[in-house]
């Protein structure tokens, strides 16, 4: 997989950005690395790559600008670098359209672990652009009031209406959807949509749980408190 995957990479510290790059070269990825925002921005519209590795704090166009920017032109799937686990950067940059986030300081393997966990659940098994989420093995439109879930098209529709979601918001969606009524905990949302087999920050399924039910309706996705989210039925 990692031999056909190609990674953005923007880090202005030149210790840290040379360093990644080499260890990501040495697993098989392809890395373009940029020391600022817009040389990112630049090198993503020429190369556009399979999965984007944005340091929050950049120079130029810092990393959440730069998010947003990405995701206006593209699903591919973005993690975030931040340097304080407790940073109010980590939910701002879940926000901008992150599919997820590391901290600094990182063990390269942890790094490279986390890269092919989004790899896997975007569907770039054998490094294709994965702008879609893998289809389900049975599918079908699935209807909760006006929201249309097709399950088969991977396609939303509220109302009647087109809903634009990333492939992480839609394997969210498809979570819930198959089983509404039934309340999913955030640690196992973790482990079904973001592919963790470690305990992982539940802030990530708050930002996406919020994000989705911006684009579905607000009483869509019911918060039962101390155990988890459903669907509405």
């Amino acid at each position: 997989m990692a031999d056909q995957t190609h990674v953005l990479f923007v880090e202005d510290d030149d210790v840290i950005r040379e360093a990644t790059q080499l260890a990501l070269e040495r697993d098989g990825f392809v890395v373009t690395a940029m020391p600022d925002g817009l040389s990112g921005l630049e090198a993503f519209r020429a190369d556009r790559p399979d999965i984007a590795l944005l340091d929050v704090m950049v120079p130029g166009l810092d990393g959440v600008s730069l998010c947003r920017r990405i995701r206006d032109e593209s699903t591919v799937p973005v993690i975030m670098l931040s340097a304080r686990a407790d940073s109010i950067d980590v939910v701002l940059g879940l926000e901008a359209g992150a599919d997820d986030y590391v901290t600094k300081p990182f063990d390269g393997a942890v790094l490279v672990a986390r890269i092919r966990a989004v790899l896997r659940r975007f569907g770039h098994a054998g490094g294709g652009r994965g702008d879609e989420p893998a289809a389900p093995a049975s599918g079908g439109v699935l209807v909760f009031g006006d929201l249309e879930v097709d399950t088969e098209g991977m396609e939303v529709r509220r109302a009647g209406q087109p809903v634009a979601l990333t492939p992480t918001e839609m394997r969210l969606l498809l979570e819930f959807s198959s089983a509404p009524g039934t309340v999913l905990s955030r640690d196992k949302l973790l482990e079904r949509v973001w592919d963790y087999g470690w305990g992982g920050d539940t802030r990530v399924v708050d930002v996406h749980v919020q994000r989705l039910r911006q684009k579905i309706g607000q009483d869509r996705i019911e918060t039962v408190r101390g155990f988890g989210y459903k669907l509405k039925a």
